[in-house]
């Protein structure tokens, strides 16, 4: 399940969205009320469906006229409500297992365009909702501008460990182009991720997929040296010091403070390298 949004507001993604596992997703806006979100979820573990917990929410807000609020549950059934007096232009879509709603925006397109966006985009969760906020921001977007931008995704079905639970949550709190560096991020955040893959993998001695996993990090983010680093790491703790030995030195020639990361390295007794092959390595 998740939830994206771009707004003019600074640091969006700090109030709007809430996701929890086995229950549902809640978005507050418009004169947001926080309070919405944990209640919401409350009523939603209560047993009420998304309509109910909105009608329920509405009946002890003494504003309700100014809120726009979508839920929907991990059966993915969906309520959703705009006020009467939110900002225009404002408005929501409700399809099949999501929502898109918006306020203040240049035109009435807005939500529409990115429900279509939503419903043929293809790919990850999360690549179909940055390409639902692109497909706003494309139709006019915020009236005032921008300046926030967020993404969160959580698992349908709790593991029972919150922190597996979580897969992305990255956050754009002030940027003149929040929906290009949310982008950005999130290709980095996938990067990352194949470098754990490929980290655990090699601890497990399945090298050949763990270098596959490698390659798909430095093909994401080949500006990141990092993943290259431990690629080349775990290479030499194989004896692979001729796969280890180019890594190693394109790393260094972007980042040499790298070699103190390397020198320290014995004493941590995570890897199979002696003194020797760090002096090797060093020499690069």
């Amino acid at each position: 399940m998740g939830i994206a949004v771009q707004s003019h507001w600074f640091s969006v993604g700090s109030i709007i969205g809430w996701i929890e596992p086995d229950v549902g997703v809640i978005a507050t806006q418009s004169f947001h009320d926080l309070g919405h979100g944990q209640l919401g979820l409350a009523l939603l573990k209560a047993g009420k469906t998304p309509d109910e917990a909105l009608t329920a929410l509405k009946s002890i807000d003494p504003t309700p006229g100014v809120r726009q609020t979508a839920i929907l549950d991990v059966n993915g059934r969906v309520g959703v409500h705009t006020g009467d007096q939110c900002i225009p232009e404002s408005g929501h879509v409700l399809g099949e297992g999501f929502s898109t709603q918006a306020n203040t925006m240049r035109n009435t397109g807005i939500w529409p365009a990115m429900a279509a966006s939503f419903r043929r985009s293809e790919g990850s969760l999360a690549q179909r909702l940055m390409d639902a906020l692109d497909a706003a921001e494309a139709a006019g977007g915020d009236a005032r501008g921008r300046q926030s931008a967020s993404i969160l995704i959580m698992r349908t079905r709790s593991t029972g460990l919150r922190w597996k639970d979580k897969i992305v949550d990255l956050r754009v709190d002030d940027h003149k182009e929040p929906l290009k560096e949310l982008r950005r991020l999130l290709r980095i955040h996938e990067a990352y991720q194949h470098a754990i893959n490929a980290d655990t993998l090699m601890t497990e001695g399945k090298i050949q997929e763990a270098m596959q996993e490698y390659s798909y990090a430095d093909e994401k983010a080949p500006e990141i040296e990092e993943s290259r680093f431990w690629q080349a790491v775990a290479l030499a703790s194989k004896g692979r010091m001729e796969e280890a030995a180019p890594l190693l030195k394109t790393v260094f020639a972007v980042n040499p403070d790298w070699k103190q990361v390397l020198r320290s390295l014995p004493r941590t007794r995570l890897f199979d390298l002696d003194e020797k092959a760090i002096s090797t390595l060093l020499q690069l």
